[in-house]
């Protein structure tokens, strides 16, 4: 298996930035908190046993339990120090799920699984916790976030030396992520992204906001040489000339991919077998069928 996260430099970012405790850094928790509760809401049934995997905050938790639908919420966490005497955590890494085969009804993961080296294997360990008709819920930063820093930071150091390294991290795309979810026996499987634009007074506050949600460079295949001054300065400058609005303020992206997925279970419903439709489609329609010509005729 690639290593392409350094796990120890990833904990040691987000307990920094637990540390600082900006609170305005959290919005994006914040949103996705309060959207996976949104979805557990509209599904007409109760879930006894729920567990928030790394969700940093808790607010995730606390969503799930407004919502009336859910009994008890497990929260894990890589650390004691994100919970508290009144918010206890399970203590795991992030790539393990501390629960026994068949144990939970919902299973929560929101902004962690993209920090994960072998994250088909999450997913299949996603599959095997559920009970049957459990539901798995999770929002992964996918593909076009942060696009803009990316580019402004390569074209800096292409300019400044002649080549580039990687400084902010691949993200998936929703259909790789909707086929690990059938890859891991998930049915019914949704995968699907919302877009967050969030505007900037410069780069230099993005980045001191993503420090602040511990979301500092963790690839194993970084740079580990210090950037002068001077590269900041042209990224920032590169970032303002590409990606400003008219009143001067930045713009940055933040896609972040929804995905569901429910343990199977005999009530849930299945697709037709082929050849089983009772009514031609174009009757449905109320339309004229036309002979088409094969391959091989002459046109």
């Amino acid at each position: 298996m690639e290593f392409i996260f350094d796990q120890s430099l990833v904990e040691a970012h987000r307990r920094r930035a637990l540390r600082q405790g900006d609170q305005k850094a959290t919005f994006l928790l914040d949103i996705v908190g309060q959207e996976l509760a949104d979805r557990v809401s509209v599904v007409e049934r109760q879930f006894d046993k729920a567990m928030e995997l790394h969700g940093y905050t808790g607010i995730t938790a606390r969503c799930l339990a407004e919502t009336g639908k859910v009994g008890t919420v497990e929260r894990v966490e890589t650390d004691r120090a994100f919970g508290s005497a009144d918010a206890p955590v399970t203590i795991a890494p992030l790539e393990r799920i501390p629960a026994e085969p068949d144990s939970l009804n919902l299973l929560v993961s929101p902004l962690s699984l993209h920090l994960t080296n072998d994250t088909p294997g999450v997913f299949i360990q996603a599959r095997r916790v559920l009970k049957p008709d459990g539901l798995f819920l999770a929002a992964i930063p996918g593909s076009g976030t942060l696009q803009e820093l990316r580019e402004a930071l390569l074209a800096a150091e292409a300019e400044l030396t002649g080549g580039a390294s990687p400084r902010v991290i691949p993200f998936a795309d929703v259909r790789d992520i909707g086929a690990l979810l059938q890859r891991a026996g998930f049915a019914l499987p949704v995968a699907d992204a919302e877009t967050y634009t969030v505007r900037y007074d410069s780069l230099f506050d993005l980045i001191r906001d993503l420090r602040a949600m511990g979301m500092n460079n963790p690839l194993a295949s970084r740079n580990r040489k210090p950037m002068p001054k001077r590269f900041f300065l042209k990224a920032a400058e590169i970032y303002a000339e590409r990606f400003s609005d008219p009143d001067g303020r930045v713009r940055a992206t933040f896609s972040i991919i929804y995905v569901s997925g429910w343990a199977p279970h005999e009530s849930q419903q299945k697709p037709l077998k082929p050849g089983s439709a009772k009514q031609r489609l174009s009757d449905a329609l109320g339309a004229r069928e036309h002979k088409l010509k094969d391959r091989g005729d002459d046109a």
